[in-house]
């Protein structure tokens, strides 16, 4: 038997490969298919089933593509109806893969069809939990992303209730579980950066599973604090609801590497010109008007939260044998419509266009501007990291809703922008620029480096969220 954890960095999130005898299974795949192929095929064994634990609302599932591929069987719980060919499973139903089996177990609450695969090994002995969004580390999944449901949170919150109780919380203790996040992920409030654990140590540290917890206080403390789901949260349950296209037509249209003049003329057509290179060569010099979102942070959610239409198209400026790799985090969030990339990267552009720059200055710089009095500043960190601790005077404007709140900033003011660590603040800054608030200024290393300079900061103050 062997049990798999691909986890993805970029989304949190962890994908499961089993394998028994020559037969796998393949639990919640991110939108790229190789790495389950590629896995079945050095161990020499067929997937059989794709295991969907819900409707994903973070991410595009690759469930669709997979089976195309390996001729596996798509599988959802009870109520899921999906658009497309699939096997619902019933409550309790058992799925045979080599000597294992795989107990399907119906727990609604994150959403309807949520549901938990239990694994039992050839004794019929029980092994691991995968939990989707249901149960994580030090967590459950948040119950306002129901796909086009009628029920309230709180009726979806008593639903996870039930399910914990009546399904998860009466299995041995000693079996594994795996969810499908971990920290980072906005499917849930406070989740751990351990990816799996036993569940008598979840029993014991999880607050959401205290044995004296009542339904009333459960509903309560998980529905507490929750900050409205990014934008793309629902646009990509109904992709995966619904169905999509095939990542290898997105990749060989998207590919195209785009003379200046193409480039210029996409830009002109009203094209998203995204700069994924890193902050630092983009505030030495940018495309005017374009927007960072730099691939080595967690590039494809934050894309999904700031760029509101789907179907936006995207012409990337990228480094040097980095564009499919882009065009594939893109299509894991649902933006497909990349048109192309600027042949020669930013250096093209440089040569012989105007080029627009972001002032970027050390902590110990803006300590001197703040300690000089009058100034505008921002901490565009998350609500809940802002109220843990702040450099007072200085406003939170959460990055997160930045396009609700743009209008609130005054065009002839500079603004000097921190984030935690200074890859946000970049962000910002760039979609200030498009909106004509161009006179910015980026801290760099944002809170991290500004708290240690000696500027008055707020009292701390512990979260529970980290929404």
């Amino acid at each position: 038997m062997k049990v798999e954890q691909i986890y993805t960095n970029c989304l949190a999130e962890a994908a499961y490969y089993i394998e028994s005898e020559g037969e796998a299974i393949v639990i919640d795949p991110m939108r790229e298919s190789y790495p389950y192929l590629e896995r079945a095929e050095k161990d020499g064994a067929k997937i059989k089933y794709i295991l969907e634990t819900h409707f994903h609302a973070d991410f595009v599932s690759g469930h669709i593509d997979l089976a195309k591929k390996s001729g596996a069987t798509i599988v959802y719980g009870p109520t899921a109806k999906p658009s497309y060919e699939v096997h619902i499973a019933e409550d309790g139903e058992e799925l045979s893969v080599g000597k294992l089996k795989i107990r399907v177990l119906h727990t609604p609450g994150h959403t309807v069809e949520s549901t938990t695969y239990l694994l039992l090994d050839k004794n019929g002995k029980e092994q691991a939990i995968f939990t989707g969004d249901t149960l994580f580390i030090g967590d459950v999944g948040r119950p306002d992303l129901a796909v086009k449901s009628d029920l309230s949170q709180d009726d979806l919150a008593g639903m996870l209730f039930d399910s914990l109780r009546n399904k998860i919380m009466t299995l041995p203790p000693e079996i594994t579980v795996y969810p499908a996040h971990g920290a980072g992920s906005a499917c849930g409030k406070n989740l751990s950066t351990d990816t799996t654990d036993t569940l008598g140590n979840q029993l014991k540290f999880n607050y959401a599973l205290r044995a004296s917890m009542t339904r009333e206080e459960f509903i309560a403390e998980v529905t507490d604090g929750l900050m409205a789901p990014p934008q793309y949260f629902p646009k990509n349950a109904v992709l995966n609801k619904e169905g999509y296209d095939s990542l290898d037509e997105i990749l060989d249209r998207s590919a195209k590497a785009l003379s200046l003049d193409e480039f210029k003329e996409f830009r002109e057509q009203g094209a998203l010109i995204l700069d994924t290179r890193s902050q630092a060569e983009y505030v030495k010099a940018h495309v005017p008007k374009s927007m960072f979102v730099g691939r080595d942070g967690t590039f494809a959610s934050w894309v999904g939260t700031l760029v509101e239409d789907l179907r936006q198209p995207i012409v990337l400026i990228a480094e040097d044998n980095m564009e499919e790799e882009v065009v594939t985090r893109l299509s894991r969030v649902g933006y497909d419509n990349v048109l192309g990339h600027l042949e020669g990267g930013f250096s093209t552009w440089e040569k012989s266009e105007e080029v627009a720059q972001t002032e970027s200055i050390s902590a110990e710089s803006f300590k001197e501007r703040y300690d000089e009095g009058d100034l505008n500043s921002l901490d565009v960190r998350k609500t809940s990291e802002y109220e843990t601790e702040h450099v007072l005077a200085i406003e939170n404007f959460p990055l997160d809703f930045i396009h609700d709140h743009i209008a609130e900033l005054d065009a002839s003011k500079k603004y000097h922008v921190h984030c935690l660590g200074g890859y946000r603040s970049v962000i910002a800054c760039s979609i200030m620029e498009q909106y004509g608030i161009e006179n910015t200024v980026n801290i760099e290393g944002g809170y991290k480096a500004v708290s240690q300079t000696g500027l008055p900061l707020s009292q701390f103050q512990e979260q529970n969220t980290a929404l």
